[in-house]
């Protein structure tokens, strides 16, 4: 055994395949199958215990608890041979009771088992073609009775115990519904089905006679004691899309059985056809489950109805519709509730409803919250996490966060937390997802989809694409140890992406297959990869070079890995061994024992190798690799582990297979050495968020906080209006109490002084009313006493009567049975006789039958030739004679019959006159009874004269009670009407005023909204904006770069080109010189590549093309409509530019008029000829005429800066108005950089 042990902590999965997959272990624990285990899991406490799966086991089939909740059956397939295990639950850890295993009995599989109401016996159905019922005392492993189910090979479900009864069984299928009871050693039908068979796919007790059945067409039907007393069937509740009814018709195929070629029966199209228009109206009642009031079915993908008992006699009406929730991180959120309900499970106190689904999903739901919110549709929850519903193609670990990230072919990725057993992140996508690394960081994932490599941010909630690569059908991808770069497989070749600036760095071509596994080393210098061609490579990623090589072309290898020191590289394939490979060579083979291996992985200490099989196993093995059978081995898995991961710090090891499920398991060291370190950094708690998000968060949490503020002074306010109010009305109220107290004492008094005269009066009348009812009372028991002498007098009579036929009766009685028993004794004689005289008669012909024997040996002895003619004449005479006593048999039976007969009827006139005894007796006892009853009703009559003069005394006090009260509340009444119209009076000029008020608030906030809605708007425009000058920026730059790098290449050429000039007249050098030119300039290896990569770039750009095309035609759209928007605002603008411009007109005008003014006034002083004549006059002009001219001059000026100022103006919007056209219908809406289109570099050569 190794020294490696790994314990299994947690697993992520459920096996849905499994029959009856729910089992409830006590209130708040279940048992339900994951991989190849079963789980016992706390629903509050969350915790997991398990029962391993047997060794060699190759999936199980179906479960089934004791109704005592000890013992746990297993249907299970151990190396091709059926087998039920049987568990005991209650001790710790769980313990193996029985295996049933050797079968007297045609067997391959057990569909469904069921325990026995007192936990003793065991019943399973196998699956056709046998399709036998086994009865089992699985204590003693004694096999009671097996019976043939079917004949015609049709699918069968599910098998049940009677709830009350061990010897009832309860068998479902394609058109089977039987009842077994176990009797004399075997089991019998019991029931018989009238009508067209029907797919049964569930069944429950409902009672001790009364099972529920459902079917494949929507279709419920209530049998009692196997004849149908009540059925109903379920519709839709909604419209179904194609892709829905797609689903059911795959279904319903694999439920028919399909006629061969030769048969005249319709073909498979048709029924195919007709089965799915059913199915796509009708739901699926595939589960059943009943409780105390009723029981829930499924109807349809993501619907559970529970029925209850309604008044009719046998009927069942729908009392709750629950549903699966929609999940808002699938891509079609719809779609969650489109997977049918395998197995439903009710808690034993009937508080918790469990229900499992085809995609591996368990929902649970609270009965008693369901039926607080009873008029409303009720939703299940998830019993833990959303888990994976099919194969998961990648899995991998951080060192920074305690993370696990896998993706699956049901195109999720999940982030899962193995120190807490938690799902941080989940999303769906529209592709499947094949490949998967997770940064070391923990915050970036490396997902590989049919289409392109994705790199994502692992945001708080939510995981988005950051970078996408064209790597199609990535299989395989790896961060590296130092996270700075990543490995992509595409088919054969390994690209080497840098994961800072995502540039392609190094292209590792050299496999003739795929690559299966890539590996890094520790210092991230190397990288060892595997294929299918039967090839490992070492890879030098300084220069892209292979560093050693081994090629094994009869293997095809699954799995790498490399020690810690990057000396020794560890591969397993198709050839069942682990090769451990050094400097190209292979040190050592170590075999598999029989078991391909799947994945390998090392620890980061170099001492543990965990490896994953084909079987689901994994092995954990110490380096150096044992070469016997030194490791231990854990089931785990129902499929071939696909992926393995060790955690940074060597103390988990996380496992995925084809069974869709994740485990975690707990490495340990015996010897200690390597796994008892602490981690000197703890795990981070950092996660990313990105600006807009965080910005939204911060506005809506200063929203709310201003929206507390008011909310808080607005109460406040309105809780000090209140205190006001109240405070003023109890003040009037004190006021007005006090005032009617002190008219309440006077009223008080003048009805005590009323009350005193009443009360006088009041006896009087009570005295003559005595003294009337004790006569009324002597007359009345004057004349019942003449009534009961009378009556007394015909009692005597009628008792002598009954006591005269008494006697007659008893004197019949007496007769009849001696005349009875006379008949009898004869008739016992007669026949006892005739039985002796047969009896003799029997005896003497068994005595002639002994010696004809006996003479018949004799004479078959003498003579052997007439033996067959003698034999064939005493066959006539025996068979004549037996004719003859059997029919003298038949005859004494008849006669028997017919005494019976005579024996009857006497018993019959005996019973008849029995039945005329007990008759009269009865009327005697009517008789007495009537007397008693006058009785009674004389001593009644008496009470009812005492209670009605009791009666009397109180009616009259309660009206004068009555009377005095409603006195006071006549005036009460006066007095809080008056109060009433003062109140209101107050209450209406208040009530106008908060009208107002609320119409006032109302409209104040609707303008803050439009006012919000605005701002919004601008926000968003101007961060559009933003990032659009921004992407416009980064290309100019880069093309500008480009420039400098062709302009410097140019010049680079042309230098070269000027000296290979000069040697022209040296045609060797001159050659040289040109040879040397074109190796500088143009090598071979890149134009092979240029024109490789050209072809992909025009792929590419052709795609990008038609994507920017469609761009175009979007954003001209959007384009047209804002120019519509904004076309008012420019009609603004040039409607005020043209009144701008007709002022300057007239202010030209006027500089005209204003200048030939001047010119005329110099011409008429002749001022010119005055200034050539006197210079100096000129040179000093008087202050008197110069100031005018200054005057006229400055309006000139300041006229023509204001022309220049608006022409200024008008091109500079002219300017900004192309530019954001051009921007508009260049730039793509992605953030993504795409190559320029013609019209953008022919601007820019205009530009240049």
């Amino acid at each position: 055994m190794s020294v490696i042990v790994a314990q299994a902590l947690h697993i992520f999965g459920f096996q849905s395949r499994v029959a009856n997959n729910i089992c409830f272990f006590d209130e708040q624990i279940i048992v339900y199958p994951a991989g190849n285990s079963c789980v016992k899991y706390h629903i509050e406490q969350k915790w997991q215990k398990f029962i391993p799966g047997s060794e060699k086991s190759q999936g199980m089939l179906a479960l089934a608890i004791s109704p005592n909740r000890r013992y746990l059956a297993i249907s299970e397939i151990l190396q091709d041979k059926p087998t039920i295990t049987i568990y005991e639950l209650s001790s710790v850890p769980c313990k193996k009771r029985k295996i049933l295993n050797s079968f007297d009995f045609a067997v391959q599989e057990f569909i469904s088992v069921a325990f026995s109401p007192d936990s003793k016996y065991l019943v399973a159905q196998t699956g056709p073609p046998e399709s036998n019922l086994a009865y089992w005392m699985w204590e003693k492993q004694r096999t009671m009775a097996i019976i043939k189910v079917d004949v015609q090979n049709n699918p069968l479900y599910q098998v049940s115990f009677n709830p009350q009864d061990n010897t009832q069984v309860c068998v479902t299928g394609y058109g089977i519904f039987k009842l077994f009871r176990y009797t004399e050693g075997t089991l019998k039908q019991t029931n018989f089905l009238r009508g067209e068979p029907q797919n049964y796919l569930s069944h429950a007790w409902l009672s001790e006679e009364k099972v529920v059945v459902g079917t494949d067409t929507g279709k419920i039907y209530l049998f009692d004691s196997g004849d149908l007393r009540w059925e109903t069937s379920i519709e839709r509740k909604e419209i179904v899309s194609e892709v829905d009814k797609e689903e059911p018709q795959q279904d319903s195929e694999s439920l028919i059985e399909f006629p061969a070629h030769n048969s005249p029966e319709i073909s498979t199209e048709v029924v195919c056809e007709t089965e799915a228009q059913q199915q796509a109206f009708l739901p699926r009642v595939s589960a059943i489950a009943a409780y105390s009031k009723g029981f829930a079915c499924s109807a349809g993908p993501g619907i559970v109805l529970l029925f209850e008992k309604s008044d009719e006699k046998e009927g069942y009406r729908e009392s709750r519709e629950i549903r699966i929730p929609q999940d808002q991180c699938s891509n079609d959120p719809n779609q969650s509730d489109k997977q049918d309900v395998v197995c439903i499970a009710f808690s034993p106190a009937e508080e918790t409803l469990l229900i499992s689904t085809t995609k591996n999903q368990l929902y649970l739901l609270s009965i008693s919250a369901a039926e607080i919110s009873k008029g409303e549709t009720a939703h299940f929850e998830y019993l833990n996490h959303p888990i994976h519903s099919a194969s998961i193609t990648g899995l991998d670990t951080c060192i920074r966060k305690p993370l696990v990230a896998t993706c699956s072919l049901d195109k999720s990725v999940r982030i899962w937390n193995y120190e807490n057993n938690t799902l941080d992140l989940y999303k769906e996508y529209q592709e499947e997802a094949y490949a998967l690394s997770l940064h070391p960081s923990g915050l970036y994932v490396l997902v590989g989809f049919a289409d392109k490599l994705r790199l994502m941010n692992l945001l708080i909630d939510d995981i988005r694409t950051f970078k996408d690569f064209t790597v199609r059908g990535c299989r395989e991808c790896a961060f590296s140890t130092g996270g700075h770069l990543f490995a992509a497989v595409n088919g054969n070749v390994i690209h080497i992406y840098s994961a800072i600036s995502f540039e392609n760095i190094i292209n590792l071509k050299g496999h003739n297959g795929k690559v299966r596994a890539v590996a890094w080393s520790m210092d991230d210098y190397k990288l060892v990869s595997c294929g299918t061609d039967g090839a490992v490579y070492e890879w030098n990623l300084q220069n892209g070079k292979r560093e050693s090589e081994c090629v094994l072309k009869s293997c095809s290898y699954n799995g790498v890995a490399i020690s810690p020191d990057a000396k020794v590289i560890f591969a397993v394939g198709s050839d069942h061994s682990i090769k451990e490979i050094c400097d190209s060579a292979i040190l050592r083979e170590v075999p598999t024992f029989e078991v391909a291996y799947t994945f390998i992985v090392v620890s980061h200490s170099g001492r543990m190798v965990f490896a994953g099989t084909s079987a689901g196993t994994i092995r954990s093995m110490k380096y150096p690799l044992p070469v016997h059978k030194e490791y231990n081995e854990y089931q785990a898995h129902a499929g071939p582990v696909t992926k393995m991961s060790i955690t940074a710090d060597d103390q988990f090891l996380l496992t995925s297979a084809e069974d869709g499920c994740i485990f975690i398991w707990k490495v340990y060291d015996k010897e200690g050495r390597g796994l008892k370190r602490e981690r000197d950094v703890p795990y981070s708690d950092e996660v990313l968020i990105t600006r807009t998000d965080m910005e939204e968060k911060t506005q809506i949490m200063l929203e709310l906080k201003t929206r507390v503020e008011e909310l808080k002074m607005e109460n406040e306010y309105q809780l000090r209006l209140k205190d006001m109010n109240y405070n003023e009305k109890i003040k009037e109220l004190t006021e007005k109490f006090i005032q009617e107290m002190e008219s309440l004492k006077t009223k008080n008094q003048v009805l005590k002084a009323d009350k005193e005269k009443q009360e006088a009066q009041h006896q009087e009348q009570v005295a003559e009313l005595t003294e009337k009812q004790a006569r009324e009372v002597q007359d009345l028991e004057s004349g019942n006493n003449q009534k009961l002498l009378l009556e007394f007098e015909k009692y005597q009579e009628l008792q002598m009567k009954s006591q005269r036929m008494q006697e007659d009766y008893e004197k019949q009685l007496h007769e009849m049975e001696e005349h009875k028993n006379q008949a009898l004794e004869e008739l016992t004689e007669y026949y006892e006789a005739k039985l002796l005289e047969k009896t003799t008669q029997l005896e003497e012909a068994q005595d002639e039958s002994r010696t004809q024997l006996r003479e018949f040996e004799e004479t078959k002895k003498q003579i052997e030739e007439d033996e067959d003619r003698e034999i064939q004449d005493i066959k006539i005479k025996y068979e004549r004679r037996l004719r003859e006593e059997r029919e003298s048999n038949l005859r004494l039976k008849g006669e028997t019959g017919i005494m019976r007969k005579k024996f009857n009827s006497l018993q019959k006139e005996i019973e008849e006159r029995c039945s005329d005894i007990e008759a009269m007796k009865v009327e005697q006892q009517k008789l007495q009874g009537i007397i008693k009853a006058l009785e009674k009703d004389i001593q009644g009559l008496k009470r009812e004269i005492q209670e009605r003069d009791e009666t009397i005394q109180d009616k009259e006090k309660r009206i004068y009670d009555l009377k005095k009260k409603n006195q006071e509340l006549e005036k009460f009444k006066f007095v809080l009407d008056y109060k009433i119209k003062e109140l209101k009076k107050q209450i209406e000029p208040r009530e106008n005023d908060i009208k107002a008020m609320k119409e006032q608030i109302q409209e104040m906030e609707g303008e803050l909204e439009r006012f919000h809605k605005q701002n919004t708007q601008l926000e968003l425009n101007i961060s559009e904006l933003r990032l659009k000058l921004k992407a416009t920026d980064r290309e100019m730059h880069k093309e500008m770069q480009k420039e400098r790098d062709m302009e410097a290449l140019v010049k680079r050429f042309k230098t070269d080109l000027h000296n290979c000039v000069g040697l022209i007249q040296e045609p060797k050098k001159l050659k040289e010189s040109i040879r040397d030119i074109y190796e500088k300039y143009v090598q071979k290896a890149d134009m092979v590549e240029i024109v490789g990569v050209d072809t992909d770039l025009h792929q590419e750009y052709t795609r990008q093309r038609e994507h920017l095309e469609r761009n175009l035609a979007t954003l001209k759209k959007k384009v047209i409509k804002e120019g519509e928007v904004h076309r008012a605002d420019y009609v603004r603008i040039m409607q005020e530019n043209v009144s701008l411009i007709k002022e300057i007109n007239e202010l030209r005008r006027e500089l005209k008029v204003t200048r030939t003014q001047v010119l005329d006034l110099q011409s008429t002083l002749g001022l010119l000829m005055k200034r050539k004549k006197q210079p100096a006059q000129s040179l000093a002009p008087s202050p008197e005429r110069h100031t005018p001219t200054i005057l006229r001059l400055n309006p000139e000026e300041e006229t023509e800066r204001i022309i220049e100022m608006q022409r200024l103006e008008i091109k500079y919007l002219q300017d900004q108005m192309q530019g954001q056209e051009k921007a508009l219908a260049v730039r793509p809406t992605s953030g993504s950089k795409l190559p320029l289109l013609e019209l953008d570099r022919s601007s820019r050569e205009q530009s240049q």
